[in-house]
């Protein structure tokens, strides 16, 4: 039975936590914001009470938090992380991942970045897609306790990989939603039947499932209990083009929609579901 430190229990993580505990697992939770932990610890976790003490009778960290220089300001108070692995499955950019991978190395660990596809539902089903990034041999050891969230846990290649790979798809999420999103503007502007539009769409290559998955929220302006927020995508976004830029893309054709996700925090859309953005594409009434 492996023991395993979470850090950070928000949405994912404690459906993570949660999974974990089902699956048999000895864990041990801490979030900066107690009362988040007080469930798991209902269900069976152990709450670490100093974070200097972590690795005491531990085998792996896995960190779902906000961002990298977050997961990083945490790492730097864990203590003694020798012959412990860091497994953040948080989203975050190319080079802060690579600059926590050298940090685990000066500290004794090793480092196993792991980002994800999914949410709360697949994290509680087993059934997210996990994007590993780091040395074929780390990823052998650990394999076993991805598997325990993941059907068929990936290791697409060296640090790094892993996190490009998940902005990639996180600003696929953001250009995707958008583009439904004015679509169904236009031809609702134009009198077209919503179903009349979606029976032409749905047979043809350009239909994506999570067009019908975030239809009913669009139509009904319900956005409440997200499973990803209007914020995370914003952040994810703007990662991504601090990326593109940096690998020398030209990744212009973003920059209005990043500029558009920033008109959230004036519409209190931060905290709620991300394809809440379809309000910032209504006709400007000003």
């Amino acid at each position: 039975m492996t023991t395993i430190a979470l850090l950070g229990t928000g949405l994912l993580g404690h459906a993570i936590g949660q999974r974990l505990l089902e699956q048999g697992q000895t864990l041990k939770v801490w979030n900066r914001t107690p009362a988040r932990i007080s469930a798991l610890i209902r269900a069976g976790a152990t709450p670490i009470e100093r974070l200097s003490e972590i690795s005491k009778g531990c085998d792996a960290v896995i960190t779902v938090l906000k961002d990298g220089p977050v997961t990083s300001d945490v790492v730097q108070t864990l203590g003694d992380l020798k012959g412990r692995c860091l497994i953040p499955m948080g989203t975050m950019g190319i080079t802060q991942s690579r600059t926590l991978a050298t940090l685990m190395k000066s500290l004794g660990g090793t480092y196993l970045e792991a980002p994800v596809l999914g949410s709360r539902p697949e994290a509680l089903s087993g059934s997210l897609l996990v994007m590993a990034g780091g040395e074929p041999e780390v990823f052998s050891r650990h394999q076993d306790l991805l598997g325990l969230l993941s059907a068929q846990p990936v290791l697409v290649g060296p640090v790094g990989s892993g996190a490009a790979t998940k902005l990639a798809l996180n600003q696929l999420i953001a250009s995707m939603t958008h583009a439904f999103s004015i679509s169904l503007r236009l031809v609702q502007q134009a009198e077209v039947p919503v179903e009349t539009f979606m029976n032409i769409l749905r047979p043809s290559a350009l239909y994506a499932p999570t067009y019908d998955k975030k239809l009913k929220r669009m139509m009904e302006r319900h956005y409440g209990d997200p499973n990803f927020s209007t914020a995370l995508l914003r952040k994810d976004l703007a990662l991504f083009l601090q990326e593109a830029i940096h690998a020398g893309l030209n990744p212009e054709g973003l920059r209005g929609l990043s500029t558009l996700l920033a008109q959230d925090k004036a519409r209190d859309l931060d905290d709620l579901d991300y394809c809440s953005l379809h309000e910032l594409t209504a006709q400007d009434e000003s």
